[in-house]
């Protein structure tokens, strides 16, 4: 079962919606035994790094999902899901994020030229770095659904997968057991699907 983890902040209903189209069960949840049970974990999240880290924190669920991480279960986080899976966040401060893959968040202002719409919102191609579970059947050039102002750097060797919005963005990172999208999945049609499908997989 995949658990969905509610902490306030994301776009659970489309997410829950996605893993049903595909026939696989999960659960969307912010009770801590709940999420101990389920056998891979979805982080979501939309909106501001600090806001996102500090609801998560304030549900006691930010310890959780690091231990929980830790000790092997699948986590896929999915937009700001994603980001806050680095150590820290520059956007709007500095922010403690959960750790688990080295990088940093930063804005795209600075790896993009002047004059590009930020935010970052549309259907752009990944561009494939290393092989990854989540993009087993999913050709290389598939295009996805983004909205962001901020991406991960710094963690290259981690990175999947990159966008080029007139420079080469972090698309997705892998570390072991611990995923992310920059992307939306649940809204990038069939693509998006595959990709889950094969998370729930992992």
């Amino acid at each position: 079962m995949v658990g969905i983890i509610d902490y306030g902040v994301g776009n659970l209903f489309s997410l829950k919606s996605s893993f049903a189209a595909i026939g696989e069960a999960c659960v969307v949840s912010g009770d801590p035994e709940v999420i101990r049970r389920a056998d891979r974990l979805v982080l979501p999240g939309v909106g501001a790094f600090g806001d996102a880290a500090q609801k998560l924190r304030d549900s006691g669920l930010f310890d959780l999902v690091r231990d929980e991480a830790k000790a092997g279960k699948p986590l896929l986080g999915i937009c700001l899901g994603m980001q806050l899976l680095f150590k820290k966040s520059f956007e709007y401060g500095v922010h403690e994020g959960l750790g688990l893959i080295p990088g940093e968040v930063v804005p795209i202002a600075g790896c993009i030229p002047a004059g590009l719409k930020i935010p970052h919102i549309g259907w752009n191609a990944l561009l494939m770095r290393v092989p990854s579970p989540l993009y087993e059947g999913v050709p290389d050039g598939s295009h996805v659904y983004f909205v962001h102002s901020y991406h991960a750097g710094g963690c290259r060797e981690y990175a999947t997968a990159v966008t080029e919005y007139g420079g080469l963005l972090t698309a997705s990172v892998q570390r072991e057991n611990v995923a992310g999208c920059q992307f939306h999945p649940e809204k990038s049609g069939q693509v998006g699907l595959r990709i889950l499908k094969n998370f729930a997989k992992m």
